[in-house]
């Protein structure tokens, strides 16, 4: 079954695959740590190098990602702990540490697909500071500096007609930020990782990858600032899901099976090739939306209060 592609926004989960089949790559450097407290296991990828960029499928750059099941949990006091997790392996990828800065967020998505809400709905719990900063001054908030933070709800070109670089680029023209932060839906391979897993990367990202929708990229070289993208996957492709379960039956049959169960599993890519672009998410992503959007939120809320602490 190695012939099918699997599609991931993880570069966890891009480094596991070739992990399996192919040993260590040259070029990646795999860094891993367990939180006890929290029950938050942090991974960071580094890709070095092009060619190992060319092999993960992923630009060269780092990719943190915190593994935390208790993030489909209804439990406040768990999902604070996680936001404070996920701002300190924030402010350790934002460029000019203790330094005041502009900070634009950017929550991409469509807010009518659930599953896509994630950007536009934690943009709806940050607490925006650029406006009364620049009318009252770092006084407003008593004190004697302060992040500039505001946020960005370009939408889907279906509504705007717009690229959604082209609005951002637009936005960054304009208030010259010192860095974006990207927040977006992401697909994953694993239905474990499924809304309990935040990646963040210094390497931008491309609007709509995860599905197979390819939009202009939003990176460094593209609008000229740090971009930082924080992601979670609440989706997972489908084939996948058909994938494991052939799988499993067929390591479990592999005995009996035979020739001709073997050559019932060869059909496997025409089969995965009627669940193209076909995702799937839990029943409750409405719920749970709701309170990892929270969590993102409160983690870069976090983030830029601590900072200037």
């Amino acid at each position: 079954m190695g012939s099918f592609q699997v599609r991931t926004d993880l570069a966890l989960e891009a480094r596991e695959s070739i992990h399996d089949a192919d040993g260590e790559l040259r070029g990646v450097q795999v860094e891993e740590y367990y939180l006890e407290k929290e029950d938050v296991r942090v991974t960071k990828v580094s890709i070095d190098t092009k060619n190992a960029a060319k092999a993960m499928g992923k630009p060269m750059g780092i990719y943190v990602t915190m593994e935390a099941p208790a993030m489909v949990e209804p439990d406040e006091a768990c999902h604070r702990e996680i936001s404070a997790c996920f701002a300190e392996e924030l402010l350790k990828l934002l460029p000019g540490e203790g330094q005041e800065k502009n900070v634009l967020v950017v929550g991409l998505g469509n807010r009518e697909v659930t599953a896509d809400a994630l950007g536009p709905q934690a943009v709806d719990n940050l607490l925006i500071t650029r406006h009364i900063v620049k009318e009252y001054g770092t006084a407003a908030y008593n004190c004697s500096k302060m992040n500039l933070l505001s946020a960005l709800e370009p939408g889907v070109m279906a509504k705007t007609g717009m690229e959604t670089a082209e609005i951002v680029k637009g936005v960054v023209r304009e208030t010259s930020p010192d860095v974006l932060i990207v927040i977006d839906a992401l697909a994953a391979r694993s239905t474990k990782r499924l809304n309990r897993t935040i990646q963040i990367t210094n390497t931008g990202i491309q609007p709509g990858s995860g599905v197979g929708n390819h939009r202009n990229a939003l990176t460094r070289d593209t609008l000229g600032v740090p971009v930082i993208a924080v992601g979670i996957p609440t989706v997972v492709d489908a084939a996948t899901i058909v994938m494991d379960a052939m799988e499993k039956l067929l390591e479990e049959e592999k005995e009996s099976a035979g020739t001709e169960g073997m050559h019932y599993f060869s059909r496997q890519n025409q089969l995965f090739s009627e669940l193209n672009n076909m995702y799937m998410t839990g029943k409750d992503i409405d719920a749970v939306i709701k309170r990892i959007s929270y969590t993102i939120s409160e983690g870069i809320n976090m983030a830029m209060e601590k900072e200037m602490a």
